[in-house]
């Protein structure tokens, strides 16, 4: 019997990475973040006031968890098998960031904080450079919103 011997790098086909998708979950948490802070508390009690002011802030944690949930599946398969170990010497701060952006995924979604969604935004801009300059190529920094 005859060994056949194969190899891969990832676990899907090159090309199919781009963080992309993990930037456009970090823009919903962060615009979700932002609604659910401006939204106004309803001045008239009514049982109609409450239940539209329920249903909207209700409607915008469900989808900040979602998003959040999403852009940490999409940061940690860029993490897990997107990045190598020779990365590493082009990007040292290549653990603590994708660490960090997790954790701000997480803190994202148990909290409604302006300031720690930004902070994720950051963390995905320097993901977005890291990644593509291991590609050799310039992309910019684009946000949807």
């Amino acid at each position: 019997m005859s060994v056949i011997k194969a190899s891969a790098h990832c676990d899907g086909p090159c090309g199919v990475y781009d963080p992309a998708s993990a930037r456009i979950a970090g823009e919903a948490v962060q615009s979700m973040t932002k609604k659910m802070l401006a939204l106004e508390y309803p001045t008239v009690f009514s049982s109609q006031s409450m239940a539209a002011y329920m249903n909207t802030m209700s409607r915008y944690a469900a989808i900040k968890e979602e998003e959040g949930q999403r852009c940490k599946d999409e940061l940690l398969v860029l993490w897990t098998d997107f990045f190598k170990p020779q990365h590493l010497e082009a990007n040292p701060e290549l653990h603590d960031t994708f660490w960090k952006a997790a954790k701000l995924c997480s803190a994202c979604k148990v909290e409604v904080s302006a300031e720690h969604a930004q902070e994720l935004m950051d963390a995905i801009e320097s993901i977005h450079h890291m990644f593509w300059a291991v590609k050799g190529k310039e992309v910019p920094w684009i946000r949807a919103s």
